[in-house]
């Protein structure tokens, strides 16, 4: 049957309806009704942290409408415009820093290509290169919290939301270190004499005279978001609707946009995010049906048959997710591995939250990875860059996440750090 499916999602059908398929098909052999399939996804989607995910993506939408995304770049540029190559490491700050708010990988790419990557190509960067560093450093929206595909998994593998963003932050912060250390080694090979081009006077008036106090409304969401959840004040699905709010009376309060553009943000929120809702509901429905017909408890024991090292088990779950990330869409991945694998993994021992670190990190190196790649596809699209010439660079960032995935995987400290903190 997961056969059929993922021809089913080869084939073009949409993530949902594949799963719904799947369900269906089976229907008769797994004595399931109608009413189970309809009471089971809306019992789904009623799962009070999913309510994060429609918010978190309207805050990022507020955020790109009201100017706060403008904001983050100029920091970046004030606080790193002496480095050398400073361009790139201007898109990776501004990354991180819209990945610590927004949650979403696509929304990143999107935001931070249109903002900085026509700069880029002004300072003397090839086009393909300003195309995968932009995709790659989209990553950081979901492997910085919150992240929603960290959401995803929690609630369908039942473990804390909130220990899982603590879990991801030094492995984010890994990434980060190597995605500079690639673009310091890579922009001297790709820029003419390995130095940018000079900023235009005009550029360097506006940069001193650009005050960091400006962008204080645009740091705060951040901070206000994660302290929330780190200190216990705000549940995950709290500290979203903080976000959205916050956002919404900045631009009331500023009138930095206008109501047409609030409503298109509303609009294009809640447009995404039923189509992650749909996913959600009919994953759910898959999930519950091979719960009930004990297929990852087969799965268990298989491994176990297999191989009795955790060690070679990791290997072969990473080389499975990889794949899986080449072909599956974020969320339909994340919700169908982690459920399916998650109980194997328990049985070899390994921390259900690390696991769901690795898990993650493997379904979005996938956004990099052709033919799915969603990352590149936008890059490609907001840049108005080639294809091709993207893949030649963006292997120097895929080598620098495969490192990074290696490490978290056979040295679990890296992500269950969080435990030296009181309480944890």
């Amino acid at each position: 049957m997961i056969l059929v499916l993922f021809i089913l999602l080869l084939v073009g059908v949409p993530v949902g309806v594949a799963f719904a398929m799947g369900i269906l098909l089976n229907a008769e052999d797994w004595h399931v009704s109608l009413d189970f399939v309809a009471q089971t996804s809306l019992d789904t989607l009623l799962n009070y942290p999913y309510l994060a995910i429609p918010l978190f993506m309207l805050g990022g939408e507020l955020m790109t409408k009201g100017g706060l995304t403008k904001q983050i770049v100029r920091f970046s540029k004030r606080l790193l415009h002496w480095t050398n190559a400073s361009t790139g490491h201007i898109m990776i700050g501004a990354s991180t820093l819209m990945g610590a708010i927004t949650g979403s990988s696509v929304a990143c790419v999107a935001s931070i290509g249109r903002a900085i990557g026509p700069e880029m190509l002004q300072r003397g960067y090839p086009p393909g290169y300003v195309g995968a560093l932009n995709a790659a450093t989209g990553l950081l929206g979901v492997l910085l919290p919150p992240s929603i595909p960290l959401i995803l998994y929690g609630s369908a593998v039942g473990v804390s939301i909130t220990q899982l963003f603590l879990a991801t932050l030094l492995p984010g912060f890994i990434v980060i270190a190597l995605f500079v250390l690639v673009h310091v080694w890579r922009s001297r090979v790709v820029l003419p004499g390995g130095k940018e081009r000079e900023a235009g006077e005009v550029e360097v008036q506006e940069l001193h005279a650009g005050s960091l106090w400006s962008a204080v409304p645009a740091l705060l969401m951040p901070v206000l978001v994660l302290g929330g959840i780190y200190s216990g004040i705000f549940t995950p699905t709290e500290a979203a609707a903080v976000a959205a709010m916050y956002a919404l009376l900045y631009i009331v309060l500023r009138r930095t946009a206008s109501w047409h553009q609030l409503g298109d943000a509303f609009v294009k929120a809640a447009a995404s995010a039923a189509a992650v809702m749909f996913i959600i509901g009919f994953t759910a429905l898959f999930n519950r049906a091979l719960t009930l017909e004990q297929i990852p408890q087969q799965i268990a024991a298989m491994a176990l048959s297999f191989t009795d090292n955790p060690i070679t088990f990791l290997l072969v779950v990473n080389l499975a997710l990889l794949l899986v990330g080449m072909f599956m869409e974020t969320s339909a991945a994340t919700l169908l591995m982690g459920p399916l694998l998650a109980p194997a993994a328990a049985q070899y021992g390994i921390d259900p939250i690390h696991f769901g670190i690795i898990v993650v990190i493997n379904i979005e190196i996938g956004l990099l990875t052709p033919p799915l790649a969603t990352n590149l596809f936008v890059a490609s699209l907001v840049n108005k860059i080639e294809l091709i010439p993207m893949l030649r660079e963006v292997i120097w960032f895929l080598m620098a996440c495969w490192v990074c995935l290696a490490l978290i995987t056979y040295v679990p400290q890296i992500a269950l750090w969080y435990h030296w903190l009181p309480g944890y």
